[in-house]
Order: structure tokens, then C-alpha cells, then sequence
């Protein structure tokens, strides 16, 4: 059993309210979840307006397909307009 563990570090610009963080994240959140069927988490960050840390994971029996599904989710907020990538950390165990 391989574990995946990605830490997403984001920077939101256009985010002027924990409100509309969380319109933001939810939705991101939620297209992540069902396009990659992984566990996503916001867990740093909260009660900053502008900055978000999620926490990705995903379990598999192959090494290679784990770090291909967190390639995916890297890609997927990459290719969010609302959301800026500012660090990520990907470890398997």
C-alpha cells in the first residue's frame, strides 16, 4: 500500500472575505474531489483571507499511479484562474 500526501500552498487575489475564500476553495475542492477521487482538506490557513494550505491525499497499491493522481490534482489548480500556486511538497509513504 502506497500513501500520497501533497501540501498545496495558495495564494487567492481576488478574495476580499473568509466568505468568498470559501466559495473559493469549496469549489475547488469539490472539482478536485470528483475529477481525482482523492481526500482534500484545507489545513493551514483559515483565518487568512488571501492564503489557503491544502492537504491532498490518495491511496493506491502502485507508487507510480499515486504520484501521477497528485500530478493531476498540481495540475488542476494550476489551470484555476481564481487561485495562484505559490508552493507544493509531495510525499509518498
Amino acid at each position: 500500500m502506497v500513501v500520497g500526501v501533497c501540501t498545496i500552498d495558495l495564494h487567492l487575489p481576488g478574495v476580499g472575505s473568509l466568505k468568498g475564500k470559501r466559495q473559493v476553495l469549496l469549489s475547488l475542492k469539490d472539482r478536485i474531489k470528483k475529477a481525482h477521487n482523492v481526500s482534500i482538506a484545507e489545513v493551514d490557513g483559515n483565518d487568512l483571507w488571501q492564503r489557503a494550505v491544502l492537504g491532498v491525499a490518495c491511496v493506491a497499491n502502485d507508487g507510480r499511479f499515486v504520484t501521477q493522481v497528485l500530478d493531476a490534482v498540481l495540475n488542476a489548480v494550476r489551470a484555476n484562474p481564481s487561485v495562484e500556486l505559490v508552493d507544493h511538497r509531495t510525499e509518498l509513504y
